[in-house]
């Protein structure tokens, strides 16, 4: 008798119903999200048969959370099934569009006695590649609190100190360059800043980190934050620079979680036995390398072939047919993480590698325009990448 266990998961408390092979209701229950509720979900599978040679299969609607680690810990398949997907299963139990937790557990279950071959287990990742992913995924949550951060306090001094960002604005980070945000605080107004001199402006380069040309760039700064500008009125200017300190706090803690992530994302990435092959590919260093691990695991079994992992990626397009229409169109359900990587991967790549160049002025001879034909060599790289991480060998482009 096959037995199949669905969980309608919440933040204190968890839904559990186990159906067998015909669909008939073998137990039910709610336990607490802790060691005790954990302990006791066990002890239910046990009773109906779970073992280590043959575990009984979970289906669950999330992939995170500390009861999903302890089930994946157990070596049980773990499916996470897509909230959407499970709202349409309910209405072949539930005609009259009834809703309850347990309806929602026995649903899960339902979904492996019946569909198990078309969903996909959670990968059996190492320790370190699901480290990889959490530090990774952090770093890039990071990169984008930085950016909104700054465009915040660029917003800010849009209205008031137009004058700072015409300084720094040249520079390739702007505000979020140590020096921008060292001056800033210690001169928020037109006021302040103006009356900075040179020796003053050298201490404060000197104290973000700046080594050469301090001389000459405290000239260029002290000339451009004294040039002529529209001003609020002289409280307000005040006021509006207390409050650049505040959002520019903000970008200070933003700054420095995403350059520690980096390093910690960076320190781990290396230690991984991908690594060699990862990084040996054109246009992907530490950084990207680690957040295309974070993505594809190293669990070699969760892509059968090179298609899954494109699909997966959003390389590949998506065909939609049906009687005379036939449509070929960009895949917008994906891993939208590893497409974002996938972007800067193959931007690298065209001044990385003549290979990588020479597809991407065919495609644009073929008539695809800049994105599409990135796409189209990102999907090249990636049926490369999956071809060496299988076989164990680095990337060569001559071969």
């Amino acid at each position: 008798m096959t037995v199949t266990c669905g969980i309608d998961w919440a933040n204190d408390h968890h839904d559990v119903a186990l159906v067998d092979h015909e669909g008939t209701l073998l137990a039910r229950a709610r336990i607490t999200d802790d060691a005790a509720g954990l302990q006791q979900l066990l002890g239910l599978l046990t009773t109906h048969g779970d073992s280590e040679d043959a575990p009984i299969p979970v289906a669950i609607e999330t992939s995170r959370g500390l009861l999903v680690a302890c089930l994946r810990a157990t070596k049980r398949p773990i499916y996470a099934i897509n909230p959407m997907a499970a709202a349409r299963y309910r209405d072949r139990h539930a005609v009259a569009r009834k809703k309850s937790d347990h309806l929602d557990a026995m649903v899960l279950a339902n979904i492996l006695r019946t569909d198990r071959a078309a969903h996909r287990p959670l990968p059996d990742d190492s320790e370190l590649a699901q480290a990889i992913a959490v530090l990774a995924r952090a770093q890039q949550d990071a990169v984008w609190d930085r950016t909104q951060a700054g465009n915040k306090l660029r917003s800010h001094l849009r209205e008031y100190f137009p004058g700072f960002l015409a300084a720094f604005q040249p520079r390739r980070e702007g505000l979020c360059t140590k020096a921008a945000r060292v001056v800033l605080a210690a001169a928020p107004t037109p006021e302040q800043a103006a009356k900075l001199t040179r020796t003053q402006l050298c201490s404060l380069l000197k104290k973000a980190g700046r080594q050469r040309g301090i001389e000459a760039e405290a000239e260029r700064l002290r000339q451009a934050l004294r040039v002529p500008q529209m001003r609020q009125l002289p409280q307000v200017e005040q006021a509006m620079g207390r409050q650049a300190i505040a959002l520019l706090r903000q970008l200070d803690a933003a700054c420095t979680s995403a350059d520690d992530l980096t390093a910690a994302a960076v320190e781990s990435f290396e230690a991984h036995p991908d690594a060699e092959i990862i990084t040996s590919f054109p246009g992907l260093g530490s950084l990207t390398g680690a957040r295309v691990l974070a993505e594809i695991g190293d669990d070699r079994s969760r892509f059968s072939d090179a298609k899954g992992l494109k699909a997966f990626a959003g390389a590949a397009p998506v065909t939609r047919a049906s009687g005379r229409s036939l449509a070929v169109m960009a895949r917008r359900v994906k891993n939208q993480r590893l497409a974002s990587v996938g972007y800067v991967w193959a931007f690298a790549a065209l001044t990385a590698s003549p290979g990588a160049r020479a597809h991407y002025d065919r495609r644009r001879a073929d008539g695809d325009r800049h994105t599409a034909a990135q796409r189209n060599l990102f999907n090249r790289m990636l049926g490369c990448l999956h071809h060496c991480l299988t076989k164990r060998t680095r990337y060569d482009e001559a071969t």
